[in-house]
Order: structure tokens, then C-alpha cells, then sequence
């Protein structure tokens, strides 16, 4: 059994980043290539520079072409199988910087289709009310309404089809089964969809950038591949880790475990019992060993969690790791630090998510 598995429809164990780099091909973003976004961006980015984003395909050629007078444009997207949760937030909140700092079109594919065929349990109904309603979380981060367009797969075929149809008669059936390890029981499909997810990667004619979980990398290695066949920039990458479940290691949050998750739909209470029962605890049996030995914030759940996301301010991170791992903070602590920085961030974002009830028809792609 390998330690670990990444694929796009399954998350498990505890993940060997840097061995996870050599198994993808991907290229590991180093300090010189972090220097050198911040500097074309014009600031850095916390997420960069903690590693949360870290590994990538050809980013480093996207910032040459940008500084040779040739735009990027943006798309990243979101399966709608259940309730937005913190850990789609993830490339979302980086890719708002980068339209910011760039200028770049933006694309939000929604993947209805993809997720109707992987989920057993799911109808098109479901899908397609998911899909508006995490499409208002996309909104409610701010991207620019001129800029930026939400590609729902069932309502917007007519463009993305005859783009998916150059893309699937050039990847045939023995690299799909083998990349995504397909059998004679995987519905047709599952199997035709890595051509509907590339589509948006040619929606213009330019180079584009995908800000996405390292779990779908795969689709786009395929996409790589076919784009020279049909003369079009290789779409280029940029890969944020995998964010845990509260119960901690052992694979990503899921919008369908409801316990192991925290969704942008939750109330200050909800949250405040998730952290405090499921939030996977890096601390000491006892106060006395706590203080004694101290905590172990590299497997906390609640610190990685403000690593990641919801403490932007090095130092205010730096002095919660250096009490915690000393023993002056204790877990209970640290818990309630997250809690009051979810639910200070949730109280904005829910009040933005409802008011883009009234914005969605101006984020809708219109098929021409």
C-alpha cells in the first residue's frame, strides 16, 4: 500500500509533498522563483511565502511572457458536491490577488456534470443548486465583476463543447485509464470530463494560469500534453496543498463529511463546537505535561489552520507557534484563537455571500 493518494476524486493518508512533486513532475517552487513573483506582483504573498502554494508547471515562463507585454488570464473552478468549505477558499482567495495585482481576466468553471457523474448519490438537481450557491461564496471574495465570468458546465456547453471536442480526440483512452486509473466499470462519463475541464484553458487566446489544489493537477497534465496539437499556450500552474480535515492527517477537508469540516455557511456556534471537539489537537495529555513538554504546532490542526488561511500577520504567528511549542499556551488557547478568527472572517464573508444573491447574473457567462 502506498503512504499516501492523491487523485482528484480521492485524498488519503499523510501526504510526502516533495515526494508527491517527483510522482506529478512538477516543478518545486523555490525562494528565487518566490523572490520573483513578489516582485513582478509588486508585494508578496503570505501564502507563498509559507509554502501553502508550492509547487507549479511552468509559472516561471507566465511571469517572463507578462514582462514581455503578454497578459495571462486566470481560471480555477470548483466541483459543486456539497457546501463551500475553508479549504476551497484556499486558491480562490490567492487567485483574487493575483487578478488583483495582475489585471487578469478571471474563469470560475463549476463542474456540475463532473460531479453528477462521480457521485452515486447525486442528480443534476443537486448539482446545479450547489452550484449557485458556491459560486455566491466565489463571488463574495471581491474579483472584479468586469473581469471576471462563472462557467457552469450544464448551462454553458455551447461554448465549452466544441473546445472539449478538439481537446478529446487527441487524449486517448490508454493515458486517460492510466493517469486517472479508469476500468471496464467507470462510467463513459468520468471518462469524456478531462476534456470538459481543459476547455476553459482556451477560452482565450493567450497564456493562462490556474491557481488549484495539487489534487487536479492530473487533468492538466493531460491538457499539457494535447495543447501544442492544437496550437494553444500550455496551460500553466500553480499548486496550494491539501487542507486537513479538524480530525487532522490522513487526507483533506470534505464538503461531504459534515463532523471533519468547517463550511462558510456555519454559524459562530457551529464553529466553536467543531474546533473545540474535532479540531485534532497537537497538544499534551494533561496542563502539567503541556506546560512541562510544551505542544507540537506542526501537527495542530487549529495552527495549521491560521498558518494557512486565517492569520496573514507573520508576527502574530510567529509568537502563537513559539508559546504553544514552549507550553505557555495551552491547546484550549489555541483553539479559541482559530474560533474567533473564523467566525470574525465568516461574519463578513456570509453578509457579502448574501448580497451576491443580487450580483450573480453580472459573474454569469453568457454563451455567444
Amino acid at each position: 500500500m502506498p503512504d499516501f493518494t492523491v487523485t482528484p476524486w480521492h485524498v488519503e493518508g499523510d501526504i510526502d509533498y516533495d515526494k508527491l512533486t517527483r510522482q506529478f513532475g512538477t516543478q518545486k517552487i523555490t525562494e528565487q522563483l518566490h523572490q520573483r513573483i513578489a516582485q513582478v506582483a509588486g508585494e508578496d504573498h503570505f501564502m507563498l511565502k509559507r509554502g501553502v502554494f508550492f509547487s507549479h508547471r511552468e509559472m516561471d515562463r507566465v511571469l517572463e511572457q507578462y514582462q514581455n507585454g503578454e497578459k495571462f488570464f486566470l481560471y480555477t473552478g470548483r466541483g459543486p458536491s456539497g457546501n463551500t468549505h475553508i479549504g476551497h477558499l484556499v486558491p480562490w482567495v490567492f487567485a483574487k490577488w493575483l487578478q488583483d495585482r495582475f489585471g487578469a481576466n478571471m474563469y470560475f468553471q463549476i463542474t456540475d456534470d463532473e460531479k453528477f457523474y462521480s457521485k452515486h448519490d447525486m442528480t443534476l438537481e443537486d448539482t446545479a443548486r450547489y452550484a449557485l450557491e458556491n459560486a455566491l461564496d466565489f463571488i463574495a471574495l471581491g474579483f472584479d465583476p468586469k473581469k471576471t465570468r462563472i462557467i457552469i458546465n450544464t448551462r454553458n456547453i455551447r461554448t465549452l463543447y466544441p473546445i472539449a471536442a478538439q481537446i478529446a480526440k487527441r487524449i486517448n483512452f490508454s493515458n486517460t485509464k492510466a493517469t486517472f486509473g479508469f476500468t471496464g466499470e467507470t462510467n463513459i462519463g468520468m471518462i469524456f470530463y478531462t476534456a470538459l475541464q481543459s476547455a476553459p484553458c482556451f477560452i482565450e487566446d493567450g497564456p493562462v494560469l490556474i491557481p488549484l489544489g495539487v489534487d487536479q493537477d492530473p487533468h492538466f497534465r493531460l491538457t499539457r500534453d494535447i495543447a501544442p496539437k492544437i496550437k494553444k499556450h500550455k496551460p500553466a500552474l500553480i499548486h496550494n496543498m491539501m487542507i486537513p480535515g479538524l480530525e487532522g492527517p490522513g487526507g483533506k477537508m470534505s464538503a461531504s463529511d459534515s463532523s471533519n469540516t468547517i463550511y462558510t455557511t456555519d454559524t459562530p456556534d457551529m464553529v466553536k463546537k467543531k474546533i473545540n471537539k474535532y479540531a485534532f489537537s497537537g497538544g499534551q495529555p494533561d496542563v502539567a505535561e503541556h506546560r512541562r513538554l510544551g505542544g507540537n504546532p506542526d501537527i495542530d490542526v487549529s495552527y495549521q489552520y491560521l498558518r494557512i488561511f486565517f492569520e496573514p500577520d507573520d508576527g502574530k504567528l510567529e509568537s502563537i507557534y513559539t508559546d504553544y511549542k514552549s507550553g505557555k499556551m495551552l491547546t484550549g488557547e489555541l483553539k479559541q484563537i482559530l474560533i474567533e478568527k473564523i467566525n470574525s472572517f465568516f461574519q463578513t464573508h456570509q453578509k457579502k455571500r448574501e448580497e451576491a444573491r443580487d450580483k450573480i447574473q453580472e459573474f454569469l457567462y453568457e454563451d455567444r
